[in-house]
């Protein structure tokens, strides 16, 4: 038995968890927050040492004794600009920085639009992305632009400092995908659109394969890639081709795993590549958990109320149909739209028909966004649900119907440090011979709570008919 730790470093904490090499049994685990700075705050920045003095913290009491290999998961899309000699020329930009809206914008127009930037990288210029931070600090710090000689994001800069800040600096497939500069597609990076953001090309990490390594301390310690949280994530749940994942925040994303890299000419798919060798085309929903919160104080209660609510009432609530676009919507593509609620009658104006209809109405604006990676040929089988409001009763009874699929809800668990600690033990087994480069150990999967449709399911496909139709007469055209 080898003993292996998977760390994940997300925007406020790292966690930490030590397993076993051919079960993926966790052993131990540690968990620390970062550090807050003392004095002014600023949200959208950060000084990435915090990330090392709670790892350190996370590890302490002999976490990691016995342990051969490390995996690392962080944050994605934060940014660190370095100057020649692999210093910070500012504090890095962390990923939900908004201050890049303008130039995000300004960058979509300068390469011909957004079918020019999906072709390109298969994706388009966000406020989050690295590409778009790059444009924003040339606009407004052109000093710190200037010296700007490297890039990295925030898991390639902790395998960097694990390994000793070594000449070689590595990141992998599916962190890059995310940056707006490399293509999954061709798996080859485009510094020209480093230029076009930064206005002068810039060092970029050598991209690593799933199962290679990144180095090994003098110690011994093998480290393996890396990868961003959510190639983590799907690594550690053990995701496979025809799975989906819908993960339930305040906004929503649906992405699945398949086979090649997809691109859509408006850029509606995101296109990412996983950490196993596959790809993880998303789709983006600007209202998930949103919807039902909105819903839930205008009824005066918590989603645990709203859920208890939509029971009491039937498929279709009654005829209400709730399309959920409380913040405009990105898919379809409807910034300035509002949320609507049709279908208003005497006897429907009850509060358990509000909340059934808030709930379809979220799930049905999410199997709208499945559809668009079916209509791409994307198989999907099962889809995993994510989220607290994957917990909720009134959610897993629609979802099944509504999506049209088996529902399969994870016990709660740190996936992105287990996906960390099994890419550590594919790489470890590779270097020792035990495993093959193109199939990453075999892990027990996670626990889970399975839902299917059942004899229902004529009656949710006519809720999600009425859905469409009602998107369709209000919105003519949008997909």
């Amino acid at each position: 038995m080898g003993i292996v730790a998977g760390l994940d470093s997300s925007s406020a904490f790292t966690r930490i968890v030590v397993c076993d090499t051919d079960t993926g049994a966790v052993l131990r685990q540690g968990y620390a927050p970062h550090p807050q700075p003392e004095g002014e705050s600023r949200p959208y920045e950060t000084d990435p040492q915090s990330w090392l003095l709670s790892l350190g913290e996370a590890a302490g009491g002999g976490l990691l004794e016995g342990v051969q290999a490390i995996g690392v998961s962080a944050q994605q899309h934060a940014l660190l600009p370095l100057d020649s000699a692999g210093n910070l020329v500012r504090p890095a930009l962390v990923g939900n920085d908004k201050r890049a809206q303008v130039a995000a914008l300004e960058l979509v127009d300068a390469l011909g639009g957004r079918e020019g930037w999906a072709e390109a990288v298969g994706s388009v210029p966000q406020p989050a992305q690295p590409v778009a931070k790059l444009a924003w600090l040339a606009r407004t710090e052109p000093e710190a632009a200037r010296r700007t000689a490297m890039l990295m994001q925030p898991h390639d800069w902790l395998v960097w400092q694990l390994l000793g800040r070594p000449a070689r600096r590595t990141t992998d497939r599916g962190a890059a995908s995310g940056t707006g500069y490399w293509s999954p597609a061709t798996g080859s990076y485009r510094p020209d659109l480093v230029e076009l953001a930064l206005g002068h090309r810039a060092v970029l990490p050598e991209v690593l394969g799933p199962a290679e390594a990144a180095g090994t301390t003098p110690e011994g310690l093998l480290i393996s890639a890396g990868t961003g949280e959510t190639m983590a994530a799907a690594l550690g749940l053990g995701l496979a081709p025809g799975d989906a994942v819908v993960s339930l925040g305040a906004s929503g994303s649906v992405m699945a795993v398949h086979h090649e890299a997809l691109t859509e000419p408006s850029g509606t798919i995101t296109s990412l590549a996983d950490a196993a060798g596959l790809h993880l085309p998303v789709v983006y929903t600007s209202n998930a958990v949103r919807a039902l919160r909105g819903t839930a104080e205008l009824l005066g209660t918590d989603l645990d109320g709203l859920s208890e609510l939509a029971l009491k009432s039937t498929p279709g609530a009654h005829g209400l149909v709730l399309l959920p676009y409380l913040e405009g919507e990105r898919t379809p593509e409807l910034p300035h739209a509002a949320g609507t609620l049709t279908g208003l009658r005497r006897d429907s104006m009850k509060p358990e028909h509000l909340a059934r209809a808030a709930v379809e109405g979220m799930l049905c604006g999410l199997a709208d966004a499945l559809d668009v990676l079916r209509s791409r040929g994307v198989a999907i089988r099962r889809v995993f649900l994510l989220g607290a409001a994957a917990e909720l009763p009134a959610v897993q009874a629609a979802a099944p119907g509504l999506f049209g699929t088996q529902i399969v809800v994870p016990q709660p668990a740190d996936y992105a440090a287990l996906g960390a600690a099994r890419q550590a033990a594919w790489a470890l087994g590779v270097a020792q011979g035990t495993l093959a480069a193109h199939t990453p150990p075999a892990w027990q999967g996670a626990a889970v709570q399975v839902f299917e449709a059942g004899e229902e399911l004529a009656a949710w496909q006519a809720v999600r008919q009425q859905f469409v139709a009602t998107r369709e007469q209000l919105h003519p055209g949008a997909f």
